[in-house]
């Protein structure tokens, strides 16, 4: 008996593998896109479902991790103007782009 319903449970695995398999490479890009955005969409919806119940039931924590996270942010800016007041390099990426004359025909 239970031979057979090990059986029916390996069958059943294979086949939705097989069917997830086919349905995310058969799906187009734009829907594979679609997809992608709608589980990004549902997981923020859930997170802030979340956050707003923790903060409901810890307010204190909830305004103690706003104000650290306010205080950080203060930190790094006030950093970075430092640095733009020393004349320091900040970090960044950049590309030099050099200037091209074009010489252009006067037409009488």
């Amino acid at each position: 008996m239970s031979n057979k319903f090990e059986d029916l449970a390996s069958v059943a695995g294979d086949m939705a593998e097989k069917l997830g398999g086919n349905l995310k490479n058969g799906l187009p890009g734009k829907a594979m896109k679609w997809v992608e955005t709608g589980a990004a969409l549902t997981a923020l919806r859930t997170g802030s479902r979340i956050g707003l119940r923790f903060a409901r039931r810890n307010p204190v924590l909830a305004v103690a991790a706003l104000a650290g996270a306010g205080a950080l942010m203060y930190a790094t800016r006030r950093a970075q103007q430092k640095k733009l007041e020393a004349g320091e390099v900040i970090e960044g990426k950049s590309k030099r782009v050099t200037a091209r004359k074009i010489s252009r025909a006067k037409s009488e």
